[in-house]
């Protein structure tokens, strides 16, 4: 995929499978639901998940979006990131919100908010910067497999 392709391929799905390096040295993968800002994919999470203990420890994490059931329509893209940990009360909040109206709806009120705002008090924001890309796209193939 072109890096334009890749670009709408991540900002069209709705699901990301994080791969962290777990405390016994195993990979442990978890789907998280995110958003794409400025070209990377941000996503929140309890901050006491096995998955940010992992991150704290090692910030590195693979990403991959994919999308296909039979072989000729397998497509997907692998992100290595480095990933940033945020805290910040309000850019927690802020997130939360994104999160919420791209899998919920357009919610919004100052009930909405202080959902969100009880749901970000317990979490930490996840800033994945790419390191490297890959993506594959065998409806490309042709048939040639």
């Amino acid at each position: 995929m072109s890096a334009d392709q890749q670009a709408a391929f991540v900002a069209s799905r709705r699901v990301v499978v994080c791969a962290t390096n777990g405390p016994r040295g195993w990979p442990h993968q978890m789907p998280l639901w995110y958003v794409v800002r400025d070209g990377e994919v941000w996503a929140w999470s309890y901050a006491k998940s096995q998955k940010v203990r992992n991150l704290e420890r090692d910030p590195r994490a693979t990403l991959q979006i994919e999308d296909g059931d039979q072989y000729h329509e397998l497509r997907g893209v692998m992100i290595e990131a480095r990933t940033t940990i945020h805290r910040d009360l309000e850019l927690l909040v802020e997130l939360g919100a994104e999160l919420m109206r791209r899998y919920g709806g357009d919610a919004t009120g100052q009930d909405f908010m202080d959902a969100v705002r009880a749901q970000a008090a317990k979490r930490v924001a996840l800033q994945f910067v790419p390191q490297r890309v890959a993506s594959w796209d065998h409806r490309k193939l042709g048939g040639v497999y």
